[in-house]
């Protein structure tokens, strides 16, 4: 199917992008690697009246030292993160979760800014930056703020960026080497059905986990049970509490019970991944 018509703009510059988002208002969609939203348009899922194109805009793709973190510009793609020699030394979460995602087409012109935007239930990202702890940065008329990650998935296909804002930027700190991603994948679309991000450092365990309910979060039952330890015995009782206080999405793909053994099982097995390395 074709999609409806719409007006093309491709702003050369942050601020001309807001400009335009701000003109338009909710007729308008950005456009970044396009891998939901051309979809959605064809299907009439999305239409918007004027499409934003951002693949022209300087100075969105790049990935470097910030201080203790690690920014990474919106339009840098899936496997300019998963082949980063920087990120894998230095927070290789997340070069790892962006190998898991689609195919290499797809990690060739996908982009973290775009997928984190669109905010795919089953999608791989927000588990990580869940769990990492993230900030993302978002430029609108007022200048630009930063929204950390806890505060970022709202709910199904909804975030925290204004109509009229656009994610420029997702730093992510330095973390040790014991993380690990894991994942039960929808096989004809490799969406995740089950997703966990973990995260082991001093500081304590975090937990992100993806494809179960209507937005990522973080498995805190499980974070707290593992508070001061992560012997094996404490692992298995821990992500048993993979789901608690979380309403289980039931579909054509799983189910809720599925969703929940998956959940489980996938923690288990992300935190004994993160601990043996």
């Amino acid at each position: 199917m074709y999609p409806a018509s719409f007006d093309y703009k491709r702003p050369a510059t942050i601020d001309e992008a807001v400009a335009l988002l701000t003109q338009f208002g909710d007729d308008a969609k950005v456009l970044a690697g396009g891998h939901s939203l051309i979809p959605a348009m064809k299907l009439r899922l999305a239409r918007p009246r004027v499409v934003v194109d951002i693949g022209r805009i300087a100075n969105l793709n790049y990935i470097r030292e910030a201080g203790s973190s690690i920014a990474i510009g919106a339009m840098t793609t899936h496997q300019e993160i998963a082949s980063s020699k920087q990120l894998q030394d230095k927070c290789p979460l997340l070069p790892e979760t962006a190998s898991h995602i689609g195919d290499m087409q797809v990690r060739n012109m996908g982009t973290i800014g775009g997928s984190l935007a669109h905010n795919d239930p089953a999608a791989d990202y927000p588990a990580a930056i869940l769990a990492l702890d993230a900030e993302i940065d978002v430029a609108g008329p007022k200048g630009r703020r930063t929204i950390r990650a806890g505060d970022f998935f709202v709910d199904l296909l909804t975030t925290a960026i204004a109509p009229n804002e656009l994610i420029v930027e997702v730093r992510v700190p330095a973390t040790p080497k014991t993380v690990a991603y894991v994942k039960t994948e929808q096989k004809a679309s490799g969406f995740a059905l089950a997703g966990v991000a973990v995260v082991i450092s001093p500081a304590g365990v975090r937990v992100g986990i993806t494809g179960v309910a209507a937005k990522a979060y973080r498995a805190t039952g499980v974070e707290q049970a593992l508070k001061g330890k992560t012997t094996a015995e404490a692992i298995a009782q821990a992500a048993a509490r993979a789901t608690d206080g979380v309403e289980l999405l039931n579909d054509i793909h799983a189910s809720a019970e599925y969703r929940a053994h998956l959940a489980q099982v996938n923690t288990k097995r992300a935190l004994e991944r993160a601990a043996s390395r």
